[in-house]
């Protein structure tokens, strides 16, 4: 274990669980805490171990918290300064000097790799995220799904599991119909049926796609030319900002074979007893598990409805060997989760396998302003637009920094200017101050001040308290991956890039780096600024933005 944090957080169990003693519930209470406190002067760690075993031991919580600070001192002797019991039965942690040096040593030696692998049981996941219609061009507001998807795809790869990425092409249905109508309309110099695609880009199209004018082409074959043609460009765009899908996955290829993809599904659920005829359709029986209602998955003539498309997929994916199954959709989507879920159970699939995560708006702000998008009239922004206006870290950013469960106003103005006010420029310039620090240093002393720097057994003199707070906020980064994976958050590692930004500015601030008397303390802060390098960049590009060394 290179985690000085879960070292700390295992002794602490081991002492709670002796103090509880060998009775029936000798495992840590999972209720027990070790955080960073709120408010200075409360210790570098405090837990609420004593409070939840005071029931047990029927004991008062305050003279639990001091018989577990005697435990833990007995346990870590050089690690643990000393311990204070607080209110009615906190146990607050102050860590050694020691601690913090061999947590710098632990950070340089594990590199970028730090706070990997934590999975406690890895999965392979199929991840589907943005799949908007093919029918458009990408808009700004699919920018949030763009970035949310493929940065929660890194945190997940690094916390340990095994990620595929997919784009579901929707290239079977009426909107499909409707855009090789609307093309040909265009390309005959003439408008767009009433509910067409009115967007100029349609006329961009018909200029683009060849027999779009030439009448004896069926209208279905120019449409799959169209969509053939929209998905080139999509695919241009999500690389342009940052995306690489594993598959683009056709629901046309769902239908397609004998038998598809669909009558295997539809199969699987008749032969479990989960459908059943009305009115000549087809219905699957999602009510069984909780949906509010039963759903179509053949019309009456024969027609397969999208909701059978959407069996089909899961299918697929299962036929794929993927454990779990997460997928982004849009707000409008929120009736959506009971019944795919509803479809994943009647397949024989776990429900908790099956996550479909609802992404809230997105509004972008100029001049306190919000504009509108609709993709159908035509009146909207592409994301390429965005992407040229404050460029792909600034979007990718600021699509990240708040949770996707809540709606997000993106800033333009802010995320234009070059200041310190505007956060991914701040982190930005923090990891450059560091690049061009230490290029200035050169590697010849940075590799000694690696290798002697930051050796606990030669201390250089009491630590400042900036340089403790910076290696504790160094060493907090596996559980804020852990966290950002399981919730399913990056937007926790957004906030966390800014934080660390925050606490290097503090520490530069405050405490001389290069020229610092004795030797020994240069090299210590060098290899602390090395490690804080290392870190902004690990983060940064787990949102997939960049870390510049130059601005």
């Amino acid at each position: 274990m290179n985690d000085p944090v879960a070292e700390l957080r295992s002794a602490l169990d081991a002492a709670a669980t002796a103090l509880r003693g060998s009775g029936s519930e000798t495992d840590a209470d999972p209720g027990m805490r070790l955080e960073r406190p709120k408010r200075s002067g409360q210790g570098d760690f405090a837990t609420n171990a004593a409070m939840l075993l005071a029931p047990v031991l029927g004991m008062p919580p305050r003279e639990i918290a001091s018989r577990l600070g005697e435990r833990l001192a007995a346990q870590l002797p050089v690690e643990l300064s000393h311990f204070e019991v607080a209110g009615p039965g906190f146990l607050n942690l102050v860590m050694s000097d020691e601690w913090h040096r061999v947590g710098l040593r632990r950070l340089l030696e594990a590199g970028d790799s730090f706070g990997s692998g934590g999975a406690r049981s890895p999965e392979r996941i199929l991840l589907e995220f943005v799949s908007a219609n093919p029918t458009g061009p990408i808009v700004a507001a699919s920018g949030r799904h763009a970035a949310y998807g493929d940065s929660l795809g890194r945190i997940l790869e690094h916390h340990g599991h095994t990620v595929a990425r997919e784009y579901y092409v929707n290239d079977s249905g009426s909107q499909v119909l409707r855009l090789g109508e609307s093309v040909r309309a265009r390309a005959l110099g003439q408008d767009p049926p009433e509910d067409g695609y009115q967007g100029g880009y349609v006329a961009d199209i018909a200029k683009r796609v060849e027999g779009a004018a030439d009448e004896s082409v069926d209208v279905r074959e120019l449409a799959d030319r169209a969509v053939a043609a929209m998905v080139d460009g999509i695919k241009a765009t999500m690389s342009r900002y940052g995306v690489q899908y594993d598959r683009y996955f056709s629901e046309r290829s769902l239908h397609e074979g004998s038998p598809s993809t669909v009558d295997r599904a539809i199969a699987d659920v008749r032969e479990a007893e989960h459908i059943y005829e009305h009115d000549d359709a087809l219905w699957l029986r999602t009510t069984t598990f909780g949906d509010d209602k039963d759903r179509v998955l053949v019309r009456r003539g024969g027609e397969p409805t999208y909701f059978a498309s959407d069996l089909a997929y899961m299918e697929s994916k299962r036929e794929r060997g993927f454990e779990r199954q997460i997928l982004v959709l849009g707000a409008d989507h929120h009736g959506y989760v009971a019944r795919l879920k509803a479809a994943f159970q009647a397949l024989g699939g776990d429900p908790d396998m099956l996550e479909p995560l609802i992404m809230q708006l997105v509004h972008l702000v100029e001049n306190a302003e919000r504009t509108k998008m609709s993709k159908r009239r035509g009146d909207f922004v592409t994301l390429d637009e965005l992407l040229d206006e404050i460029g792909v870290d600034a979007t990718r950013y600021f699509m990240l920094q708040s949770s996707h469960e809540r709606t997000l106003d993106l800033n333009l103005d802010l995320a234009r200017s070059q200041s310190s006010e505007n956060p991914v420029y701040y982190i930005q310039y923090a990891h450059a101050r560091i690049a061009s620090m230490l290029a200035r240093v050169g590697e010849e002393r940075v590799a000694l001040a690696v290798a002697d720097g930051c050796d606990w057994s030669s201390p250089a003199g009491e630590l400042h308290s900036a340089e403790r707070e910076l290696i504790r906020k160094l060493l907090s980064l596996p559980e804020e991956i852990a966290e950002a994976a399981e919730r399913r958050a990056p937007h926790r590692i957004a906030v966390f890039a800014l934080e660390l930004a925050q606490e290097f500015t503090a520490f530069y601030t405050n405490c001389k780096v290069v020229g610092a008397e004795p030797a020994t303390l240069e090299s210590f802060r060098v290899a602390l600024c090395l490690a804080t390098r290392t870190q902004l960049a690990l983060v940064l590009r787990l949102l997939g933005v960049s870390a510049p060394d130059a601005m």
